[in-house]
């Protein structure tokens, strides 16, 4: 028969590392504790006071646990009231003393023992006289609690409000929340183990990127066929419009992973031609894949006090990516692009390591529709390899006796004498970088190529009809009489 103790013998009791079985907090033991005999199992080893161990478990069950009701709700209540459903409530979770010894895998009389002393400093003397359960309660029960990221939600908040009314620049807010968002994010895994960020280039999974153009004009169009190089690629950064990951005046390369998601992203009307082409990456670049945060976990033990920080950031993570891709109507564009715009500047110039885009699912089409969208550091497009002096036309079409004849073709004139360029090359001078130039044209481009066009890929789509998919709803109209009160 087991001896009941005193509170004072309770909390003077020891367990050993030996006796417990969660690796964090055995260790923990094992590392701070101290020498003595075991209550428990009579070895000599580094120990923890039971009174320690409480205080531990009810830090734990604080950040990690709930207690469950004792009562049904009130839909378990009907269902217990309808006799023809066969209902039987039970309590969720398990009682409390099988709680804490399978937190921290320890011998039942420990967990017992804990449970008297955290009953004891829990105890609400009107409570029990008016028959309520309180914590730790011999006949209470517990359950793990899913984490909660409303502290993270929370300053979120304040970062979409910072930018919008205090400081869009140069805002402390801004820098200390992505920071803590996207500390380590090149270490985390999805729960398959697959990484957050995306190694992309040749001899990847991720070698190549679609990108769409939509022309109205005909002048653009044939520029466009001529040089997709220099017309399907990012604009300059004077043509550069703010989108979803950039601000006004920042030259960045969106793209998908399918020709069609490029043209349904660009969003064409009716009537105008897309230009569409193929770019294959050319060196290695690195993308946050936002759509492997939607299951993203993290490993850790309930006993690690940094590890309900980590739970909490995760579960805001899973949330991020529906903040960052949500559709946002035109005329809001302006303000609630600024988090985004806040969120790729951050990743390509502060994150540890940089990044060189973002991965995002498509919000115009469904299933694995993806588009990527490559920051300014790494949005160049290579030049088309053409001899010097080449004179390079188009042709969009010709008159038929049946009508118009849309005929799209590229014709390259090329000088048959190109002396000078051969000298320069036999002279070792043409792979050279003439700094003088440079200084006198400051926007000339020195950002390593990252893409390069497949000129055989790029085809113009002329857009006959546009597709909505919808979810439709019944304007229902009601009258009815009014009527004055006491009459």
């Amino acid at each position: 028969m087991l001896r009941d103790y005193t509170l004072d013998e309770l909390n003077n009791r020891r367990l050993c590392c030996d006796c417990v079985g969660e690796d964090y907090l055995k260790d923990e033991i094992r590392n701070q504790g101290e020498l003595g005999t075991c209550s428990y199992c009579s070895r000599r080893s580094k120990y923890y006071s039971i009174e320690t161990l409480a205080e531990r478990i009810e830090t734990v069950f604080e950040q990690h646990y709930v207690r469950t009701s004792d009562q049904p709700s009130s839909y378990q209540y009907a269902m217990l009231a309808d006799k023809e459903s066969g209902y039987d409530w039970e309590r969720d979770g398990e009682p409390v003393v099988d709680a804490i010894m399978n937190a921290a895998d320890i011998p039942d009389e420990a967990a017992s023992d804990i449970q008297k002393i955290l009953e004891d400093k829990f105890y609400d003397r009107d409570a029990a006289e008016m028959g309520e359960e309180s914590e730790f309660s011999s006949d209470s029960y517990y359950k793990e609690s899913d984490a909660n990221d409303e502290r993270w939600q929370d300053e979120w908040r304040e970062f979409e409000r910072s930018l919008k009314t205090e400081a869009r620049f140069f805002s402390r807010t801004a820098s200390h929340l992505l920071t803590s968002v996207f500390d380590g994010i090149d270490t985390m895994k999805t729960r398959d183990g697959r990484s957050l960020i995306v190694n992309a280039g040749a001899d990847t999974e991720f070698s190549e990127v679609f990108r769409a153009r939509s022309f109205q004009s005909r002048d653009s169009l044939e520029l466009a066929v001529a040089r997709p190089d220099n017309h399907l690629g990012s604009p300059p950064s004077v043509q550069a419009s703010a989108g979803r990951m950039n601000a006004l005046g920042i030259s960045v390369f969106y793209g998908a992973n399918k020709p069609m998601v490029a043209l349904s992203e660009v969003r064409p009307p009716v009537g105008s031609k897309v230009v569409v082409g193929r770019f294959e990456i050319i060196r290695p670049i690195r993308l946050l894949d936002l759509t492997a945060l939607n299951d993203v976990t993290t490993r850790g033990s309930i006993f690690d006090p940094t590890f309900i920080n980590r739970l909490e950031r995760t579960m805001f993570l899973r949330n991020l990516s529906r903040r960052i891709t949500v559709p946002v109507m035109p005329d809001d564009e302006t303000f609630e692009y600024l988090a985004t715009q806040a969120i790729a500047d951050f990743l390509a110039t502060e994150n540890v390591p940089p990044l060189d885009g973002i991965i995002f699912p498509s919000v115009q089409t469904a299933g694995e529709s993806l588009n990527v969208v490559l920051f300014h550091k790494s949005a160049r497009v290579q030049d088309i390899d053409l001899p010097e002096g080449t004179t390079i036309s188009s042709s969009l079409g010709h008159i038929s006796e049946d009508g118009w004849d849309g005929d799209y073709s590229v014709f390259e004139e090329v000088q048959a004498k190109k002396e000078d360029q051969d000298k320069k090359k036999a002279a070792g001078f043409g792979h050279l970088i003439d700094f003088a130039s440079v200084w006198s044209h400051p926007d000339l481009d020195l950002r390593p190529p990252t893409l390069k066009i497949d000129l055989e890929s790029v085809h113009v789509h002329i857009v006959e009809a546009v597709k909505f998919k919808t979810t439709e709803h019944r304007v229902r109209r009601h009258r009815f009489e009014t009527r004055e009160f006491g009459l």
